[in-house]
């Protein structure tokens, strides 16, 4: 069975809101193995909403079609599926009764127009919204179903759990296969040698498939597999994930949702070591980073913020000499202010940020994006030279992701 998700709004094709219903209908539909190859958004225009459609039915055994079907002029999918379904719009009375007790239980009187939302096209299956005054419906439609809910994310969610995925579940007389997927994070590689060391396996694994997707801070690697059920999906991904994370080793830093502050927390713990930071350029982005992490005060002890030349020697023992000679930019500053950080808060790890994040600031021997990333831990100390492009947030943030790589680079070689 073949889905396309059709999501119906003007405000969506504007931007003025995001589209998070797909994304969730997308994961559901694959849990019951209903495979989607399209989503369309369209207006709200009956001519355009029933066009839709005639496309969607071509390429789809099932619409699922979200929003438009409020008591406003502009939601028009009632009327929209039933003219392209050649049917008329009925009342389903005890619909309505279940409208006028929604706004009778909040003390409300209930405005004329909402007795349009208990009309549904002549046949349709009426589903009940404990959530919300507008009731779902399905049509079923030739070889075809169309399947219309609410937009509200609120209201469209159980609906969908509740309702509509057992319906198709008995449609197609029990889940014939399941998709799953997992996800690895790899940091400290770029997308296409990401690509180059696992291109193989990407070419011939069908089923677990490879994605290699490339975000602002990491490079995720998704592995779907298609099984008869959860176990043996988990179990045809394992195999193969097994194989993906010893080629990349420790440019791994977790999965599915994991980030790299979580990583680096989870070496902190298994060590047992503390961490301060020392913040010039990103000026506290690191420790907010850190500290996004619930549970991090087991291990983050604090940080200072050294913009000024006087505040890195008063407070991180950076000597003068060394500013005057080599300046706050360079190598010898990141190595100076992360060994100052361990010995200020009586740390094990402390991390050093330093360099240029623009716009203005650079020069031909240090360019904007030039940064110094220090790491000292237990007097062992490393210092790294990062050339970040983009605007000043970008590598404000990608250092700050960088520091933390480097970081739990250096943890993860420690053996406890």
């Amino acid at each position: 069975m073949k889905a396309e998700v059709l999501t119906v709004g003007t405000e969506l094709l504007l931007g003025q809101i995001l589209d998070t219903n797909s994304l969730f209908l997308s994961k559901k539909l694959a849990e019951i193995g209903i495979d989607l190859y399209f989503k369309t958004s369209v207006g709200d225009n009956v001519e355009r909403v029933q066009q839709a459609l005639s496309t969607a039915c071509l390429r789809a055994d099932v619409v699922i079609i979200t929003g438009g079907l409020g008591p406003t002029v502009d939601d028009v999918t009632r009327e929209s599926v039933a003219k392209f379904a050649g049917s008329t719009l009925v009342t389903d009375e005890k619909s309505l009764r279940g409208i006028e007790e929604y706004f009778a239980k909040r003390s409300l009187r209930m405005p004329e127009n909402n007795r349009k939302q208990a009309k549904f096209p002549d046949g349709a299956i009426v589903m009940e919204n404990p959530n919300g005054s507008a009731p779902g419906f399905i049509l079923e439609h030739g070889q075809n179903i169309l399947i219309a809910m609410p937009g509200v994310p609120s209201e469209m969610y159980p609906m969908m759990e509740k309702q509509v995925m057992p319906y198709l579940v008995r449609k197609m007389g029990k889940v014939p296969m399941t998709i799953r997927s997992r996800s690895l994070r790899v940091m400290g590689m770029g997308e296409s040698l990401v690509d180059e060391a696992i291109q193989d396996l990407f070419k011939n694994s069908t089923n677990p498939t490879i994605g290699v997707y490339a975000h602002d801070a990491d490079i995720e690697i998704r592995l779907t597999a298609k099984a008869p059920d959860a176990a043996k999906a988990a179990d045809m991904i394992e195999k193969l994930r097994e194989k993906i994370a010893e080629r990349l080793g420790a440019n791994v830093i977790g999965e599915d949702d994991d980030t790299i502050e979580d990583a680096a927390g989870r070496e902190l713990k298994r060590l047992g070591f503390t961490l301060s930071t020392a913040e010039s350029c990103t000026a506290g982005l690191v420790a907010h980073t850190i500290t996004a992490v619930a549970g991090s005060s087991e291990y983050y002890i604090g940080g200072i913020n050294s913009y000024a030349n006087r505040i890195k020697n008063s407070m991180l023992f950076v000597p003068e000499e060394l500013l005057e000679k080599y300046g706050a930019v360079s190598e010898e500053c990141a190595a100076a202010m992360a060994a100052g950080c361990n010995r200020a808060f009586k740390t094990d790890a402390a991390i050093s940020v330093t360099g240029i994040a623009g716009p203005g600031g650079g020069s031909a021997e240090k360019p904007v994006g030039l940064v110094y990333i220090g790491v000292d831990i237990r007097g062992k100390n490393g210092v790294f030279k990062r050339n970040f492009g983009g605007s000043r947030k970008a590598i404000r943030n990608r250092a700050a992701q960088t520091a933390l790589f480097l970081l739990y680079q250096q943890l993860k070689d420690i053996v406890k």
